[in-house]
């Protein structure tokens, strides 16, 4: 939350996933603007308000909300379910979501006109991450293509023009399909067996192929940003990239429940020195980008939607840049189950549940400006995440520096929740 509440020669093409690449010229290009109407429209499923949509609303005057998003307008149910991880813990989530009566906040094209920082009116209410009291954790190295990738930021030591040598050098000794290998299989660590003796091996596809997956923490709860606002890169890294991904939403017992859209924000340059670099590269202000909101299993969505879900990106520069591209759930190594399973249970526990990104297979490597410097943002790039059943999230990236800071934390929640005597109740959290 943000107190304002910011409250092709190359195998893997120029993203790992079906990608263009396109640029416009000067007379052709048109003034950026993340809040058209035409963006605001996509933010649903394409079913529209037909599944059972959650979000959260910042209230001038009140606080954060939790909304019902219903075709007559947004919701506020808190009355009911104070916090989005309470409506989750619940027997029958998506029901209960429904059947709450709520009071009319206003409606979806005003509330998400509002959003963005530089626009809004802070007398007006405003879009939120849809999440709240749940742990942020992500999943690395799921896909085989985006694995290779890695290997390749580790070989680079975050050196973007030492790049294409590599990939060339690493698809040459472990081929660059690796999607039919099962992760701890008998075929997987005979592979490893190969590239250890060839000293190939990588800290990447041990987590990639071997047993045990790789699920860090992403962000601190609340901080995240949601649909609309200003997404954040570290102001001293220069290569870059956004990681569009599908976020489940898990209950403390480790059911699924739901899912939604996340952008976990990547510095190649970072994490490529060194692995121990990983909470710089993936947390920073602003770096966590998640919604435009929660779409509860009911019978019009479930885990199996989930599985076959088609999550498209699209980065509009400035500049007149623009890269597309489209990848499969279908593709992930490992299952959104198997993935819970390894994050939580004896060996950890997460009482007010968590939100988990399931990776990505995208890994862009088209060069954006000079010859072997592949993809990095610029400021003022717009980045669309989208999938059919779960709408689009659009965020305009800029330095975390630039980005409303987050002041809103778990000590002025609870304070705000107590002020407003929602904090006694079982779905407070």
């Amino acid at each position: 939350m943000r107190s304002s509440q910011r409250g092709a020669s190359d195998p893997l093409g120029p993203c790992s996933g079906e990608t263009t690449l396109n640029s416009e010229t000067e007379s052709e290009r048109q003034p950026m603007d993340h809040l058209s109407p035409s963006n605001i429209a996509r933010i649903l499923p394409t079913d529209g308000f037909q599944g059972a949509l959650v979000g959260r609303v910042w209230r001038p005057g009140i606080g954060p909300s939790v909304v019902a998003v219903r075709e007559d307008g947004l919701f506020d149910i808190s009355a009911t379910c104070a916090t989005v991880s309470g409506l989750a813990a619940l027997d029958d989530p998506a029901g209960v979501l429904k059947a709450a009566k709520g009071e009319r906040v206003g409606s979806l094209e005003e509330i998400a006109g509002n959003t963005s920082p530089d626009r809004r009116d802070p007398a007006k209410p405003w879009l939120l991450a849809p999440i709240d009291l749940q742990v942020v954790k992500a999943a690395g190295v799921t896909f085989a293509v985006s694995m290779l990738e890695r290997v390749i930021e580790e070989r680079a030591r975050g050196d973007a023009s030492a790049a294409a040598a590599i990939r060339a050098e690493v698809l040459r000794l472990v081929g660059d399909d690796l999607s039919r290998l099962k992760p701890g299989s008998p075929e997987a660590m005979a592979l490893k067996e190969v590239l250890v003796a060839q000293g190939a091996w990588s800290q990447y596809l041990e987590v990639g192929i071997g047993p045990d997956a790789e699920v860090f923490t992403k962000a601190a709860t609340l901080s995240s940003v949601g649909a609309f606002m200003d997404a954040g890169l570290h102001p001293k890294s220069t290569w870059n990239n956004p990681e569009p991904e599908v976020v489940i939403i898990v209950t403390a017992e480790g059911r699924i429940v739901g899912a939604t859209l996340g952008n976990d924000v990547n510095l190649r340059d970072f994490e490529g020195r060194s692995a121990l670099l990983l909470s710089k590269a993936k947390d920073n202000n602003a770096s966590c980008s998640v919604g435009p909101f929660i779409r509860l299993f009911d019978e019009t969505f479930s885990l199996d939607d989930v599985r076959r879900t088609d999550v498209t990106l699209t980065v509009e520069g400035e500049d007149g840049f623009k890269l597309e591209g489209s990848s499969s759930i279908t593709k992930i190594s490992r299952d959104p189950e198997d993935l819970v399973a390894q994050t939580v249970g004896a060996h950890h526990q997460y009482p007010d549940g968590f939100a988990l990104f399931l990776g990505t297979m995208f890994a862009p490597t088209q060069d954006r400006d000079d010859a072997g410097m592949g993809f990095t943002h610029k400021r003022g790039d717009i980045v669309t995440i989208a999938a059919p059943k779960l709408g689009a999230l659009v965020n305009r990236m800029k330095p975390s520096s630039e980005c409303e800071p987050w002041t809103f934390g778990l000590g002025a929640f609870m304070s705000n929740l107590a002020q407003r005597g929602l904090l006694n109740t079982r779905q407070a959290g």
